[in-house]
């Protein structure tokens, strides 16, 4: 009797820790390191496959990370994508994009693009002359950052040729870039380079159930 009196406190305290440490868990899910790098001029953002009914992130998606700066006199950018859709061409070309609201998109910015490899991967880095992120006229108070199928969207100031959300990234937040030159475009094509360096370990944190 005075065993069992000992076992029920300790697997209580066992228990409480093991909630603890659920709820410490809660705030380390999907996006939980987007946004500043501490005091620094760099910021990270993750993009993610969506659910195009219900635009909530799957589970086990396809995903991409975009390490940029802040400010700056370009917009300079390194993004990974994994896991993308090895159903489609396997040499596939994707284009990172900037896309402001209202549909479909007026002064939307290709950042660049890159061709999936056989592991499903895609690597797209550049500096780009964007002016302030989100543009006059966006909708948002931030940037929306995608991946896209480039011949969804073959040039920029054209009309999209196709929509595959499915086979899209879609950021988890918006951004905000600051031009130091203070110049804004409309839309120009991504230039290859030297941005912030990619990280060594660059793995998102596993989506909540």
């Amino acid at each position: 009797m005075k065993k069992l009196l000992l076992i029920i406190p300790l697997v209580v305290i066992l228990l409480l820790g093991t909630a603890g440490t659920a709820f410490a868990d809660e705030g380390e899910g999907i996006g939980a390191r987007c946004g500043q790098a501490g005091k620094s001029n760099i910021g990270h953002l993750y993009l993610y496959e969506k659910d195009p009914a219900t635009w909530d992130i799957v589970e086990e998606p396809s995903w991409g990370k975009m390490k940029y700066n802040l400010s700056g006199d370009e917009f300079k950018f390194v993004f990974n994508g994994h896991d993308l859709d090895l159903d489609l061409d396997p040499e596939q070309s994707y284009s990172l994009i900037y896309y402001p609201d209202p549909w479909p998109g007026k002064g939307l910015i290709i950042l660049g693009e890159g061709t999936v490899n056989e592991e499903g991967n895609v690597h797209i880095m550049g500096s780009i002359d964007t002016g302030d992120l989100p543009i006059p006229g966006d909708e948002n108070d931030g940037a929306k950052i995608w991946l896209v199928l480039s011949e969804d969207l073959p040039e920029v100031n054209t009309q999209w040729t196709g929509w595959n959300p499915e086979s899209y990234l879609f950021e988890y937040d918006l951004i905000n870039f600051s031009d130091s030159g203070n110049e804004s475009v409309k839309g120009n094509s991504g230039n290859s380079g030297k941005g912030p360096k990619p990280d060594k370990k660059d793995k998102p944190n596993k989506p909540d159930k």
